[in-house]
């Protein structure tokens, strides 16, 4: 059964967004109790009318469900004290002294990593007509290309020619790409056809590099990670660099690619890592006449999505302009909205913003500032 050390550990990524700090290290969890596979867990805010409460309600509710032994989960929410409010600030004060930022993506970034336990499922294909769709809403999108070896995103997005470059403060400055913000390592190579012949670290210290020294906009509404089979160095570098990273689950309908899957569904929860649900994809083909053939299989989807108790956010089916457009640098949401691949792409960015929506960007801490700043200008009024 889960105690309260493992839901502490749990919520150590539950961010608050402008502080950059999580809620255990700031003091903001009051309590935690169990009844059964239900726990209730007790958190200050800054103040009681903080805009960011509904973002750290859905964010401690994520954090705890994904833990196997926890079912329901009650978030009870007061105002911090005065006197909670001044340790706070000099605990984040503190914070900021001693630790430098992790990484460059800001705290109020949505991180979702399309991911899967095999390899030929149609992640790359997935991150880049999501993190398209994703914009198309009205979000800045980035998306990293965390497949170190097996990079395909440039060419997707037909930016093989891009070239990252060094910016003023010598961090590196993202390609964009059809409105995307996108770092690949195979805008760093000679050409698509140079293999990197890199050992394990040498993975994951990479992608430390991308996080840390990629001058990413602190404007980012979104991060779309694609993810590399599996789940060695990578994973675990993710869930350690970026803790706010929840998890977007790639099948086939196969019952084979789905039983692969739910491994790196494991892997994501024994990391504290959300995962906000499956997307099937290849999910059959119709012809023009209409007739549909299952060429795949059926049902892998629904069965992992109910194994994990997450939502299935879409069926893609197989659609050859999804092929044509990765060739081509035309992904099919742009290129051919209208076709059946497209449509499904676009339902299913749709559901995972209502299910991980954007940060708010005002936050409670900035609250707290603006009124001091006032009461302040009063006093000199005075």
């Amino acid at each position: 059964m889960a105690d309260h050390a493992t839901v502490e550990a749990a919520l150590r990524g539950v961010i608050d967004p402008e502080l950059g700090t999580d809620i255990v290290d700031l003091g903001m969890l009051k309590g935690v109790s169990f009844d059964g596979r239900h726990v209730t867990v007790s958190i200050a805010l800054t103040i009681a009318a903080c805009p960011m409460r509904d973002q750290i309600e859905n964010d401690v509710v994520r954090k705890l469900k994904a833990l196997p032994d926890i079912d329901d989960v009650t978030v009870q929410v007061s105002a911090m004290t005065q006197e909670e409010r001044s340790a706070l600030m000099s605990r984040a004060r503190r914070h900021a002294r001693e630790s430098a930022a992790e990484t460059q993506v800001s705290p109020l970034t949505r991180v979702i990593a399309v991911s899967s336990g095999k390899g030929g499922v149609g992640k790359s294909s997935l991150s880049v007509n999501l993190a398209l769709a994703i914009a198309a809403q009205g979000h800045q999108v980035g998306l990293l290309d965390a497949d170190i070896w097996g990079f395909s995103i440039p060419r997707m997005l037909g930016a093989n020619g891009m070239r990252l470059e060094a910016g003023e403060d010598r961090k590196i400055v993202p390609g964009v790409a059809q409105g995307i913000h996108l770092v690949s390592t195979g805008l760093i190579i000679e050409s698509e056809d140079t293999a990197l012949m890199w050992r394990g670290l040498m993975l994951s210290k990479a992608l430390e590099q991308f996080l840390h020294d990629v001058a990413w906009p602190k404007s980012l509404g979104y991060l779309v990670l694609d993810m590399p089979p599996g789940t060695g160095d990578i994973q675990m570098a993710l869930a350690r660099l970026l803790p706010q990273a929840e998890m977007v689950v790639v099948t086939t309908p196969q019952r084979a690619a789905q039983r692969v899957a739910a491994r790196v569904a494991d892997m994501a929860r024994r990391s504290f890592m959300p995962i906000v649900g499956v997307i099937e994809n290849m999910s059959g083909f119709t012809t023009e006449d209409g007739r549909h053939y299952d060429l795949f299989g059926k049902g892998g989807g629904h069965e992992l999505a109910d194994d994990l108790g997450v939502p299935l956010l879409g069926q893609i089916p197989l659609d050859p302009y999804v092929v044509e457009g990765g060739d081509e640098g035309r992904p099919v949401v742009t290129a051919q909205p209208d076709s059946p691949a497209a449509t499904a792409l676009t339902a299913a960015a749709m559901r995972i913003t209502e299910l991980v929506p954007p940060a708010e960007d005002e936050t409670c801490t900035s609250r707290i500032a603006l009124l001091a700043e006032q009461l302040e200008q009063m006093a000199a009024s005075r």
